[in-house]
């Protein structure tokens, strides 16, 4: 077995000895031997095809935790994770495109039509609700909690835009800042206690009447895992909102009850086990305060 020490295994792979004390800690290239003595990493000839395959991998921005698990694939499940994987890169590059595009108008001083703004009437609703701070991947799982709960002990079915589930970002979710997030599901006013009862760990409130204004997200607005980034469809359509209401002399929420941004979850669900439900991007008003 030729192996390699550390400094010389980085030379080989043109891995930075770093990344491969990185890689290490996180498990994605362990060292074939470790000595007890002093600590120092030795690595086997037969790791340099990895080496090089994570450093392909990584330049194609593939986060480190998704390297791991390809590299415990076959060979045609580790292909087609890379098609996957690149297919959500060059989505998300589209999208950023897009947004670059309309920066570039705004400070160019020309209008971008960007989406459609629709409004609607909501009224009074009781809903019951899972709220906390989280990060981006928080919110992920945040949702699966919520989701997880409600199909362990379903609630009776609400039909249409006023019975739908629905998420509320109090505030910005990136790396820097944890919202806090909020998940919805309205319950009938006339037993709403008694659900409530049944669901410790969710919080009774009630929704007070408001208008929203709103656009349709395309299909694939929301990310499919906790490491692909969100948020630039969400800038796109949070942009279309707020040229609107400047159109319309008033800032969307700015007014009293404030309900925060939100995205509802209508009846009809995902295509498929990976696509997101259809779903829209809304913000309160009170026209009667504009």
């Amino acid at each position: 077995m030729e192996e390699f020490g550390i400094g010389e295994f980085a030379r080989r792979s043109r891995l930075s000895i770093k990344a491969l004390r990185l890689y290490d800690e996180l498990g994605v290239l362990v060292p074939a031997r470790v000595d007890g003595a002093n600590g120092y990493r030795y690595y086997d000839v037969s790791q340099l095809d990895d080496a090089r395959l994570i450093a392909m991998l990584r330049q194609l921005e593939m986060p480190l935790a998704a390297v791991k698990e390809l590299l415990a694939c076959d060979r045609k499940e580790a292909a087609a994770r890379i098609v996957t994987h690149w297919s959500n890169v060059e989505s998300t590059h589209r999208e950023r495109r897009e947004l670059a595009k309309y920066l570039v108008n705004r400070l160019s001083g020309r209008k971008t039509v960007m989406y459609d703004v629709m409004t609607r009437a909501m009224p009074e609703r009781s809903v019951l609700c899972l709220k906390r701070a989280v990060d981006q991947k928080g919110a992920w799982a945040l949702g699966k909690e919520f989701i997880a709960i409600l199909r362990e002990r379903p609630l009776p079915k609400m039909e249409g835009r006023e019975g739908a589930a629905f998420s509320i970002y109090w505030g910005e979710v990136n790396v820097d800042s944890d919202g806090p997030v909020e998940w919805c599901r309205p319950v009938p006013r006339a037993n709403a206690e008694e659900l409530a009862s049944m669901y410790p760990e969710l919080t009774l409130r009630i929704e007070p009447a408001h208008h929203e204004a709103y656009v349709a997200l395309p299909n694939d607005a929301l990310p499919a895992t906790p490491e692909e980034e969100p948020g630039v469809q969400w800038q796109l359509a949070s942009e279309a909102l707020r040229e609107w209401a400047a159109e319309q002399r008033f800032e969307p929420g700015s007014n009293p009850g404030d309900l925060g941004v939100r995205i509802t979850y209508l009846a009809n669900g995902p295509v498929t086990e990976t696509s997101a439900p259809y779903r829209d991007f809304a913000v309160p008003y009170f026209p009667a305060y504009a």
